[in-house]
């Protein structure tokens, strides 16, 4: 994305956007009394400087190059399946299958997006890792709950390793006078900002709950209202993408919803756990899971629907 104009006027206008939200955090902080009050307030500012840090780490991978991508969500990556295991009860007998699948699967993932071997890179993990990893399980011959201990080692590679895949393999896609940097751009500010927006909606209109029981904060109002807010947002950055204005916003709105879906999924996977974050990594936002559950859903189909639609293959 080096010297890409639109991807200056893009990180120009999210640094605008920062600024302003550290602006009103500063003043809010200031005026604001009482406990619960101050309490949202630090809370606001904690994750606005998260935020400031993750913008900065994501756009100096991108102007660093495609390599540095890559090596930026095999660490994310990492992180999200060390939160997932550590949440996930595991056996001697699985201690195998899971250095397996931290030193190598998770390895050789990345590798295939590095040298760009689409073939392999899109059934390794669902068909090869999917048949080997019970089988290093199983020869322990500790078979207690077997199946759902194998399932949860699958779970946690599909969701953290193979699905975040995708966001740096948008860079192996070859589109005609267009740099596929800004499709990592584009789908990370329209699911994440889908994410916030249903969760302003949700606090200023929200009343009737989509999953009370998953998440409580879900409200039907904060999903329309995030959902529409952040399609019209996709629709407006037509401009960085190879789509058309009506295809940016059916594709604005197919990520969104599956970002939606996404994080309700992982949060019941929580709630199984009796946890209300994955972690601690990111100072106000929990932990990596946390940070991209949506990412999760939307990017693998993403990633298709453009290589299928508009990529040179």
């Amino acid at each position: 994305m080096k010297g890409s104009r639109e991807g200056w006027i893009v990180f120009s206008a999210v640094c605008i956007v920062l600024v302003i939200a550290t602006l009103i955090a500063f003043v809010l902080r200031r005026r604001v009394h009482g406990a619960e009050t101050a309490r949202a307030i630090e809370n606001l500012n904690t994750r606005i400087k998260a935020w400031w840090i993750m913008v900065g780490i994501l756009s100096a991978s991108l102007w660093t190059g495609p390599k540095a991508v890559i090596l930026l969500f095999a660490f994310v990556s990492f992180a999200a399946l060390r939160e997932f295991i550590t949440l996930t009860p595991t056996r001697s007998a699985d201690h195998e299958a899971l250095f397996v699948g931290f030193f190598f699967v998770l390895p050789a993932q990345y590798m295939l997006v590095w040298t760009e071997w689409y073939g392999v890179f899109t059934i390794f993990i669902p068909v090869y890792v999917f048949l080997i990893l019970p089988t290093l399980t199983v020869v322990s011959s500790d078979l207690g709950n077997f199946l759902a201990r194998t399932s949860e080692t699958q779970w946690g590679l599909m969701i953290s390793t193979y699905c975040i895949s995708h966001v740096p393999a948008l860079l192996m896609l070859r589109i005609k006078g267009y740099d596929p940097a800004l499709l990592v751009v584009y789908l990370i500010i329209v699911v994440q900002s889908s994410d916030v927006l249903q969760y302003v909606w949700g606090k200023l209109i929200g009343r009737r709950k989509i999953a009370p029981l998953v998440s409580p904060s879900k409200t039907v109002e904060g999903f329309a209202g995030g959902v529409a807010t952040a399609t019209l947002l996709g629709t407006c950055l037509w401009w960085i993408t190879p789509f058309k204005i009506w295809q940016a916003a059916a594709m604005s709105l197919l990520i969104t919803v599956l970002g939606f879906l996404g994080g309700l999924v992982m949060s019941a996977i929580k709630r199984d756990r009796g946890v209300k974050d994955w972690g601690n990594l990111i100072d106000g936002h929990g932990g990596m899971l946390d940070r991209i559950d949506s990412v999760c859903f939307a990017a693998p189909i993403f990633f298709h629907l453009t290589r299928y639609f508009f990529a040179e293959t």
